[in-house]
């Protein structure tokens, strides 16, 4: 009997581990590799790539930057974590990257093949507020208009976007 409290205590904890990867799945895939267009003051490609490590939800992601004002090379990586489905079927990321980036973004499939996302990152000191709209052409390829912001009118840039989804 003196025993059940410690057992219930382990059983619990060990369902509410495990209710996160059982979730329901969201229908977003976290790993894709895409080419993305900025077209607002810094015009240029850069190429993206991001990927769940295993079967857990964390997420590492890259990106570098290839000529345009940009130049090439001006590279970033992160490692985030996705909560799966954390309310009204939306998942949201927490991330910290290169050069002291911190982030945290919301993605939800809007249905009818649509996907939207909210952003905010904390990027080389500034605040940076982003929107996201895609649509997915097929279950592997989506193509995505975003527009991100910051106090600093510089970083403003509208971003298309084409990715493969793995």
């Amino acid at each position: 009997m003196k025993h059940i409290l410690p057992i219930l205590t382990i059983t619990t904890l060990a369902a509410a581990a495990s209710a996160q990867s059982a979730a329901a799945s969201s229908g977003l895939s976290y790993n894709r590799v895409g080419v993305d267009y900025a077209t607002q003051d810094t015009k240029g490609y850069s190429l993206t790539a991001s990927a769940l490590i295993g079967s857990s939800n964390f997420l590492v992601s890259a990106e570098t930057t290839v000529g345009g004002d940009a130049g090439n090379g001006a590279d970033s990586v992160s490692l985030g974590y996705v909560f799966k489905n954390v309310a009204f079927g939306a998942d949201a990321i927490v991330s910290v990257g290169s050069d002291e980036t911190y982030g945290l973004s919301v993605r939800k499939d809007l249905g009818s093949n649509i996907e939207g996302s909210l952003s905010y990152s904390r990027e080389q000191g500034e605040n940076v507020w982003g929107v996201e709209l895609g649509y997915n052409v097929t279950k592997q390829v989506q193509v995505a208009i975003g527009y991100q912001d910051s106090a600093a009118a510089v970083n403003s840039q509208t971003t298309i976007s084409v990715r493969y989804n793995f």
